[in-house]
C-alpha cells in the first residue's frame, strides 16, 4: 500500500468518528457547564494549593493549614489560607487495552474512554490551564505533551480514537504513571482511565505520584466484565493473546465468573482507595453523563466515590422481592 492510499485510508477513519467527536465535544461543554460551574469547573472541586493569607485559627478549622510561623511570631494560633489555582496541569493516563475494543451488547469500552478524555479535557483547557497525555503502547508508553487549548483536547481525542490496543511490556499502565513523574513539572492532577482488568502492579507507582498530585481513577466497564450469562455451550477469547476457549456456560461457572470478577475489582478499588483515588465508574449500559453528575454531587459534599456503585443495577437482574408478612 503506498503513503498516498494510507492516508486516504486514515482520513476515511477520521471522517467516520469525526462527526462522534464532535458531538462528544458538545455533550461535554453544553450538558455539564451548567452542573459543573463556578470559578473553575472540574470533577475534583476543593481549595487550591497557592498560599494566601493567614488568619487566626479557629475551632473547625484544619489543622493540616496551620502557620506555625506566624504562631510562634505572634503567640497567637494562625492558619494559612489556599486560593484557587489559576493554571492546572492535568495529565491523561490512558490504558489502551485489547479488551477496551471488545463489542458487547451495549457497545465497546473505548466510547467511554473517549468519554471520559473529553469530559476532563475540555474542562480543564481554559483558562491557561494545559492538559497532556499518555498512552500505553507497545513497548513504550506514547507521551503527548501538555498543551492549552480547545483544539489540543481534539486532537488528544482523535489520538485516542485511533490508537491500536497495543500493549506490551515497557508500555503497561505502571510504565505510564513512572512517565507521568518525568513528564509533568508542577503540581496537578493526574486522571487515569483503565478498565483495570489486568494485573495490579501500579498501586506503588500510584502512592508515589500522590505525594505531589492529585488523582481520578476513571473505571470503564461492560457488564460482561462484571457477570456472564448461563448461555450452555460457547466460544470465548481472550482479547489480549487471541487464545479461544470452548466452554460450557453453566450456572456454576457464571456464579463463579462473577465471584472471581468482583474479588478483582474489590481488589482494584481498594488499592485505588489506599492511594486517596476517587473513583468515577462509567458502565457501556448506563448514561455516562449521568454517573459524571452524581459523582461530582459526591465529591462536592465531601464524599470519596470508590466505584462500588458498578455492578448496581445490572441489565437483566431482577430486583430481589422483600418478603411480605
Amino acid at each position: 500500500m503506498t503513503s498516498a492510499e494510507e492516508d486516504r485510508r486514515d482520513d476515511r477513519v477520521d471522517v467516520s468518528s469525526r462527526a462522534a467527536l464532535n458531538q462528544l465535544e458538545l455533550l461535554v461543554t453544553r450538558r455539564l457547564d451548567g452542573v459543573l460551574n463556578g470559578d473553575h469547573r472540574g470533577l475534583l472541586p476543593g481549595p487550591g494549593t497557592e498560599p494566601g493569607e493567614a488568619r487566626a485559627y479557629e475551632p473547625g478549622d484544619d489543622v493540616r493549614t496551620m502557620d506555625w510561623s506566624v504562631t510562634a511570631r505572634t503567640t497567637i494560633p494562625h492558619i494559612r489560607q489556599t486560593i484557587a489555582d489559576r493554571e492546572l496541569e492535568t495529565w491523561l493516563v490512558v490504558d489502551l487495552s485489547a479488551s477496551l475494543d471488545v463489542e458487547g451488547r451495549y457497545g465497546a469500552k473505548r466510547r467511554l474512554v473517549e468519554a471520559a478524555v473529553a469530559t476532563v479535557g475540555f474542562l480543564s483547557a481554559g483558562g491557561g490551564s494545559r492538559v497532556g497525555m499518555i498512552l500505553t503502547g507497545d513497548g513504550r508508553p506514547r507521551v503527548l505533551r501538555a498543551t492549552g487549548g480547545r483544539d489540543h483536547v481534539r486532537r488528544l481525542l482523535e489520538d485516542v480514537s485511533r490508537s491500536a490496543p497495543e500493549v506490551a511490556p515497557g508500555g503497561a499502565l505502571v510504565d505510564c504513571l513512572h512517565a507521568v513523574r518525568n513528564a509533568a513539572r508542577r503540581h496537578g492532577l493526574v486522571v487515569v482511565i483503565s478498565d483495570f482488568l489486568s494485573e495490579i502492579d501500579w498501586e506503588r507507582s500510584l502512592r508515589v505520584l500522590g505525594t505531589r498530585h492529585e488523582f481520578l481513577a476513571v473505571h470503564v466497564a461492560d457488564p460482561l466484565d462484571i457477570t456472564l450469562p448461563a448461555v450452555g455451550a460457547a466460544l470465548l477469547q481472550d482479547p489480549a493473546t487471541g487464545e479461544v476457549l470452548e466452554l460450557e456456560v453453566d450456572d456454576a461457572l457464571a456464579a463463579d465468573y462473577r465471584r472471581a470478577a468482583a474479588e478483582h475489582r474489590a481488589a482494584v478499588h481498594t488499592a485505588l482507595r489506599r492511594c486517596g483515588a476517587p473513583v468515577l465508574a462509567l458502565r457501556t449500559d448506563r448514561d455516562w453523563i449521568r454517573d459524571v453528575i452524581d459523582f461530582v454531587g459526591v465529591r462536592r459534599q465531601g464524599g470519596l466515590p470508590t466505584g462500588e456503585n458498578l455492578d448496581r443495577d445490572l441489565p437483566g437482574e431482577q430486583p430481589s422481592e422483600e418478603a411480605t408478612p
